[in-house]
């Protein structure tokens, strides 16, 4: 009885950790908000941070002001100010808008960090040709979460 039951909890142990991630594609928007974690780890507000004022991973800043960020230059005004995100959105919210902000604000410029599919003509980089291969996210799961942790912390005073 004791191994039986130690070998259904490391199934069940090795099993949460093989569906701890969300692919693209099986992500539920609920009216745009996604209340479950796309990892189920919670997001690292640090890193979270890096990723939005990193030209190099979501690059957030590029549209987007966040007095957070003072140090980051060159910040953007296409977006709104993300000062007070975590105040106007739930994190459910906030997933939904950094994976798909599409399917929230119809026609927005902003890029959809977890979408895989639906692009009417991706290239591969600058080549103008098409891509290689499958289209990879712009952001990983955990990325998406860190920047979801990061932005639930801008709160209005």
């Amino acid at each position: 009885m004791k191994t039986t039951i130690l070998t259904l909890a490391a199934a069940l142990i090795g099993g949460a950790a093989w569906a701890g991630e969300t692919a693209p594609g099986d992500v539920v928007y609920a009216d745009g908000a996604v209340e479950a974690s796309l990892t189920g780890t919670p997001g690292d507000v640090a890193n979270g941070a890096m990723v939005v004022g990193s030209k190099k991973h979501g690059n957030c800043v590029a549209c987007h002001q966040v007095s957070a960020l003072a140090d980051v230059p060159f910040q953007g005004e296409i977006g709104p100010a993300l000062d007070g995100a975590g105040s106007r959105w739930s994190e459910a919210e906030l997933r939904g808008l950094v994976a798909n902000a599409k399917l929230t604000f119809e026609g927005s410029m902003m890029p959809s960090f977890y979408r895989v599919d639906g692009y009417v003509r991706p290239g591969n980089a600058y080549t103008g040709k098409a891509p290689d291969g499958p289209l990879t996210p712009l952001l990983s799961a955990q990325e998406i979460e860190d920047v979801v942790a990061f932005l639930a912390t801008l709160k209005d005073e």
